[in-house]
């Protein structure tokens, strides 16, 4: 694989001196261009220890403006990263659409050292890989460019490097003992990189070999090829948002049409949410007692869980009105505030937009041992956004399989994920909406958009069955919550919790 790269490329001084100055030019027009057009550029530089990766960094900052790069170096992860699922520093610290990227030291450094000191078997390694390929393609499919940069020196030529590295005053602190070492384990290191590119370079993130011998060739290389790259998103972004002829024969209004074909669909075939039993309520002193020892169970297992580092998320969704605030203030009401967050979501900023939907979902996870609380979630893509046209089709379509992705990373990693839909009847919101228009300290939670919301719930009904079933697995099921009675639902939330943080410490 990485013969060709051995070939001893070589770009004469004079030659590069002629050429730099048009390419550094060329390469800030190119950043520019980039900032309007709405798509971030991740570049990625992996490769053998001296092989460059450093300094062609630093000449990328040089050559364009800095202010609009983000540039990051991971190391060994700290406390606070090792409390979270591993691709949480890796996402936090993605640019933002419009900015480019310069990773080093990546998502790809720590699975490829652990295989290559053995402390994971191939078959994880593997599954580390995997991982990493649907996360770039997640960014892909948003619009990400993605640039992957392995650059490559023989052991001979790595040797002379790092000697003459060790040589220079100026340079010596680079050369240390983790870097004979990992001289000396040259052919593992080649053979575990084999693996990792053979496995990883995919279509939307293709990995290129880069010879690192010589800085010029290994400057202009990788300069032209940031510069071509970008040129040619920007094209295709541009043929892709001018105006395409519209059929005679199309729909004129494509969205009536679609919502009048969902609504025939739900008339026909019963929905996972019509197979509740609505009628299922408590009375109120039973459901007095109940909640009170609901709630100190709940406090006991999360100090339990908070001792043992052990974290939970919960996630609320639901029709307007079916009490998601009620019930997240009885599962509130039963913890200490130190142990628990509370993230109301509503329509992103401006700078969440500027980013992948997940990214600010990302952001908000705790360190462990806390109970972080989502009122809704990542699943306004597949929701709101879907049947409001925020999100193209393609764009919700293919959330469930990313939504599924980031769900089994949190799992993986301990966290005790809980997802609950409250229910209601559309008699029952009508009531409630109806309520609240007459009760002064509630009139503020009825608004025109529940009032339009409620005219679309075929729509909505036919968005929550599909989320159910594409996102209900068995490591994260989705918890239905019948509703009309409150206390009811109160009761099945907070047992519910209770049942899956105590299942999770019993595991553990």
């Amino acid at each position: 694989m990485f013969e060709a790269a051995e070939l001893g490329r070589a770009v004469p001084k004079d030659e590069y001196k002629a050429l730099e100055p048009t390419l550094r030019e060329e390469l800030l027009a190119a950043q520019r261009a980039l900032s309007p057009a709405r798509f971030p550029v991740i570049i990625v530089f992996a490769g053998v220890d001296g092989a460059g990766k450093g300094e062609t960094v630093n000449l990328l900052n040089a050559w364009m403006d800095p202010r609009y790069l983000v540039t990051r170096a991971f190391g060994t992860p700290s406390d606070e990263e090792l409390e979270r699922p591993p691709s949480w520093r890796f996402w936090r610290e993605l640019p933002p659409r419009g900015r480019i990227g310069l990773f080093l030291n990546s998502w790809y450094s720590v699975p490829v050292l652990d295989h290559v000191f053995g402390r994971i078997s191939s078959a994880t390694f593997d599954q580390h890989l995997d991982r990493i390929v649907d996360f770039e393609q997640t960014l892909a499919d948003d619009g990400a460019l993605i640039l992957k940069f392995w650059m490559h020196l023989d052991k001979a030529a790595q040797r002379k490097r790092l000697k003459k590295l060790e040589k220079d005053p100026l340079t010596r602190w680079r050369v240390t003992r983790r870097e004979w070492r990992h001289w000396r384990m040259y052919e593992r290191f080649i053979g575990t990189a084999e693996r990792t590119i053979r496995r990883t370079s995919r279509g939307p993130a293709p990995w290129m070999i880069v010879e690192g011998r010589d800085p010029a060739y290994r400057y202009l290389t990788i300069g032209r090829t940031i510069r071509d790259a970008i040129h040619q998103r920007l094209d295709e972004v541009a043929s892709a948002a001018r105006p395409q002829p519209v059929a005679r024969a199309e729909t004129k209004d494509p969205k009536r049409a679609r919502a009048k074909s969902i609504a025939a669909v739900l008339r026909k075939t019963p929905s996972i949410l019509s197979s509740l039993d609505m009628t299922q309520a408590v009375a109120r002193g039973k459901a007095a007692r109940e909640l009170e020892r609901q709630q100190g169970r709940l406090n006991r297992l999360q100090r339990k869980a908070a001792s043992r580092g052990v974290s939970t998320i919960l996630v609320f969704e639901g029709w307007d009105a079916a009490g998601k605030g009620g019930a997240i203030r009885r599962v509130t009401a039963a913890l200490d505030a130190r142990d628990y967050q509370v993230i109301p979501i509503a329509a992103p900023t401006d700078e969440e937009r500027a980013h992948h939907y997940l990214w600010r979902f990302w952001r908000h996870l705790s360190r462990a041992g806390r109970l972080t609380i989502f009122d809704r979630s990542w699943y306004g893509r597949v929701l709101v956004e879907r049947v409001e046209g925020f999100a193209t089709e393609r764009e919700w379509m293919r959330a469930y399989a990313e939504i599924n992705q980031f769900e089994d990373q949190l799992a993986a990693h301990g966290i005790v994920l809980v997802k609950f839909w409250l229910h209601i009847t559309p008699d029952e919101q009508l009531r409630r909406f109806k309520e609240r228009e007459t009760i002064a300290h509630k009139q503020w939670k009825l608004t025109d958009e529940d009032w339009r919301n409620r005219q679309k719930w075929p729509l909505y009904e036919a968005a929550v069955n599909d989320m159910v079933e594409r996102t209900s697995t068995r490591v994260v099921p989705w918890t239905l919550v019948e509703a009309n009675d409150k206390r009811f639902a109160r009761i099945k939330v907070l047992e519910t919790t209770g049942d899956r943080i105590q299942a999770a410490l019993r595991r553990g």
